[in-house]
């Protein structure tokens, strides 16, 4: 695993210290090769230990293995003009493929903290609702859009599922929620009371939650049986919400063909459906 993979992957699950080291390596790795250790911690004003202890809690011997390790990844990307546009004064996307690099990165971090057995165990969920119940899906502002296009996909497949986007409608919905159901929560940061709320009403009627958030602990994925997380950083304000963007569908499109591959039929709806929908829509 790239370090700064690793660094990314983790973030949001670091101290406020750690998360400065974490940024200033992660926005300067190109540079990190002329700094010591004790020149970090001098750039930061931290102690020398902080940096130490920073390094061994990402699996480190010490700083020196942490810097090479950054430099070799570095040389394999071939990007050693790091995130930065020369002369600019600050940091910018100075073409598609940086863009299409830190998406990649967020892709794969987010992919680290979701692996194989976590993403087969939520399909597993949602495909044993969708027999024997069904799949409730809510998510306020952008996260409706995922909520609504990841709800479509399941009815492509035959899953019934019930999708809102406004929390009263939804407490209402999830009244007639039993052990057979699941609800999807969508919400970047976990931290709505509405939809935690929601979320523990959902519980109490005996159904199972899937949170969908950052990788950060939030009262929602405290709750949640289950919890498929996003890591997606940039230092620019434009650019890190369209990196959680597409590490979120990278995630759900895991899902997804996790649930077409686990059952045969839901092919064959999957193909049978999306030929009729074609016929409804041509003139």
């Amino acid at each position: 695993m790239s370090p700064l993979v690793k660094i990314r992957s983790e973030r949001d699950q670091m101290s406020a210290v750690e998360r400065r080291i974490a940024d200033f390596i992660l926005e300067n790795s190109h540079l990190l090769r002329d700094y010591s250790s004790q020149q970090l911690a001098n750039a930061l004003g931290i102690s020398q230990s902080s940096v130490v202890k920073f390094t061994q809690k990402l699996g480190f011997k010490g700083y020196p293995d942490l810097k090479y390790s950054i430099g070799e990844a570095i040389a394999r990307s071939g990007d050693e003009a790091g995130s930065t546009v020369e002369g600019s004064g600050r940091a910018t996307i100075g073409n598609a493929a940086q863009l299409w690099q830190r998406k990649s990165e967020a892709e794969e971090a987010t992919r680290l903290i979701n692996p194989p057995d976590s993403v087969q165990s939520a399909a597993r969920t949602i495909d044993k609702s969708g027999r024997n119940g069904r799949v409730f899906l809510i998510g306020l502002g952008e996260d409706d859009i995922y909520a609504r296009g990841f709800a479509m996909r399941l009815s492509l497949l035959g899953i019934l599922t019930v999708h809102n986007f406004d929390t009263a409608r939804m407490t209402a919905n999830a009244s007639a929620a039993g052990s057979g159901d699941v609800l999807v929560v969508f919400s970047e940061h976990g931290n709505h009371p509405a939809l935690t709320k929601i979320a523990r009403y959902f519980r109490e009627r005996r159904g199972l939650v899937i949170s969908v958030t950052r990788h950060s602990a939030n009262p929602l994925r405290a709750i949640a049986d289950q919890a498929l997380l996003v890591s997606a950083h940039d230092e620019l304000a434009y650019v890190q919400p369209l990196l959680y963007q597409s590490a979120l569908q990278h995630l759900l499109d895991r899902i997804f063909i996790a649930l077409c591959e686990m059952n045969d039929q839901r092919q064959a709806l999957l193909l049978a459906n999306l030929e009729r929908i074609q016929q409804m829509l041509e003139p």
